[in-house]
């Protein structure tokens, strides 16, 4: 059986063009890739970066699912020491109590930005040090699960509402195996792996979060999901001139140029790299698949028998939005055969 596969949407903004239209370009792929029949839709939280639109997922998965029938919509991820428990135990019980059976919360433990940003948005820098989020995980499962009737009065407990709302499905998100692999299979959780920030331990993490899977109450089976950046099109040289976007975007990044649009390609191919600027984008050619769609169904094959996931989720940031919308048919071609 081929792999699942899945979308995973920053809502890059491209060159060129606005905030809004990022946004609206995530809502229209969401209902291209339920047409094309993947599984799921997920959302990232990235903060102090001026490139994306993604500093509230919560509110995107609403937006997807109410364009959206049948594809599961959630978190990839939610960055919970950046939040309350209980407030992301309340955000996701509304979503699933409007889109039931349709939600995923997917968990990170990284900020998801830099180090003065999250002191802002977890009000000290003392919190910015302190690792617990195995505590906050527990917490979150606990408010979770409680799914009891009324209560007779006021007791002083806490619980989160709306209640009579079941808890969505819960995955932890990780590009290490003690930053998250671990944690999953000790939870019994579904795992999805950042191969676009790590492909060097993909194959080594998702197999050791097989072995130290735990059944639980939450999944009786391991799930493993390679996330993956990918630009398909026509023709290898066709995908890579629609990928030059991507690695001066990256580079950028790599330099803390954060604000600057997602080039377009014109404007990739023109741009000069002096000699530290081209070490950094060959540095990262591994961390993106690039290729027509022979080229990309073989390295994936080849990931997905290597690691053992059982689901592929392509992010894939080009500048033309026609261009990325096709990239994803040409995946999907080559998971189908």
């Amino acid at each position: 059986m081929p792999p699942v596969l899945s979308v995973l949407d920053l809502s890059p903004i491209p060159s060129g063009f606005t905030a809004g239209d990022a946004l609206r370009n995530t809502i229209d792929l969401a209902r291209h890739a339920e047409a094309l029949g993947l599984r799921r839709y997920w959302l990232a939280e990235h903060h102090n970066a001026g490139s994306l639109a993604c500093p509230a997922p919560e509110i995107l998965i609403g937006q997807v699912g109410a364009v959206t029938r049948s594809i599961r919509v959630g978190s990839g991820g939610i960055m919970l020491p950046n939040h309350t428990a209980l407030k992301v135990a309340e955000t996701f019980r509304v979503l699933h109590a409007l889109f039931p059976d349709r939600i995923d919360l997917g968990l990170g433990r990284a900020p998801g930005t830099d180090p003065r940003t999250a002191a802002a948005l977890r009000r000290s820098r003392e919190a910015v040090v302190v690792d617990d989020f195995p505590q906050q995980l527990d917490e979150l499962m606990r408010f979770l699960a409680d799914d009891g009737p009324p209560r007779a009065s006021f007791s002083g407990s806490i619980r989160a509402i709306p209640i009579g709302v079941p808890s969505p499905e819960v995955w932890m998100l990780g590009s290490s195996e003690a930053g998250g692999a671990l944690l999953a299979a000790q939870r019994g959780l579904g795992f999805a792996f950042a191969h676009h920030i790590n492909p060097e331990d993909s194959i080594q993490v998702l197999r050791r979060y097989r072995e130290a899977f735990v059944t639980s109450p939450h999944r009786r089976e391991p799930w493993a999901i390679l996330a993956l950046a990918v630009v398909c099109a026509e023709t290898d040289l066709a995908a890579q001139r629609l990928a030059t976007s991507g690695e001066l975007a990256m580079v950028r990044f790599l330099q803390g140029i954060r604000d600057r649009p997602l080039p377009s390609v014109e404007e990739a191919l023109a741009y000069r790299y002096d000699a530290h600027e081209e070490a950094l984008r060959a540095g990262r050619g591994a961390h993106v698949l690039v290729g027509g769609i022979a080229r990309v169904r073989e390295r994936l094959r080849a990931l997905v028998e290597s690691s053992g996931a059982d689901e592929v989720m392509v992010l894939t940031h080009v500048h033309e939005h026609a261009a990325r919308k096709r990239s994803y048919e040409l995946v999907a071609e080559a998971l189908a055969v």
